[in-house]
């Protein structure tokens, strides 16, 4: 018995130009043939601004209120990366980029150079409490002349602590290691 050959279906014809073809639904319905959204212009190449806010509580309030502050203030809004934790699907932060068009902020260099000079001449406001007899606990350095003053009202963190675990004195911080002797 002989093979018989397939018939093959001719060769479909090169669809026409876009601009030509018409849906075949067109003017059948309301909103079948929707004209085409306009490409955002090309913008002139010039600077742009990056602006990066972070946030360490993530919600649809901080989100939206950021957006609506930083948009106000004439900036676009770029992007959102969010920050995982392993232990949960809930982002632990996130990061808004903002850009504009535009020259970047002038610096204040001669505020700056100032500012360093002020710091090497007296120290920074950090190391100078950090020496301080009432953040470390220990007496200050004799280099030191600064003396912290903590302003009125206001608790330290172990303070704080004690007063929401309802202790009536909080106790004093251990000084030193103190070994319990093995029984």
């Amino acid at each position: 018995m002989a093979t018989r050959k397939k018939k093959r279906p001719p060769p479909r014809k090169a669809a026409p130009p876009a601009a030509t073809r018409r849906t075949p639904r067109a003017g059948k319905r309301p909103g079948a043939a929707r004209t085409a959204i306009p490409a955002a212009p090309v913008r002139p190449a010039g600077p742009l601004q990056y602006k990066v806010v972070e946030l360490s509580t993530v919600d649809e309030g901080t989100l939206e209120r950021t957006v609506n502050e930083w948009s106000a203030r004439g900036w676009t809004l770029d992007g959102v990366q969010f920050a995982m934790r392993e232990s949960s699907k809930r982002p632990a932060m996130a990061f808004v980029f903002f850009t504009r068009e535009g020259e970047p902020a002038a610096q204040d260099v001669e505020g700056a150079r100032s500012r360093l000079r002020q710091m090497s001449e007296t120290g920074s406001p950090t190391a100078q409490l950090v020496a301080s007899p009432d953040f470390t606990g220990n007496a200050a350095t004799s280099s030191s002349s600064y003396q912290y003053q903590r302003p009125p009202g206001m608790v330290s963190a172990h303070e704080r602590l004690a007063q929401l675990a309802g202790l009536d004195e909080p106790e004093r911080p251990e000084r030193g290691l103190i070994l319990e002797p093995e029984e």
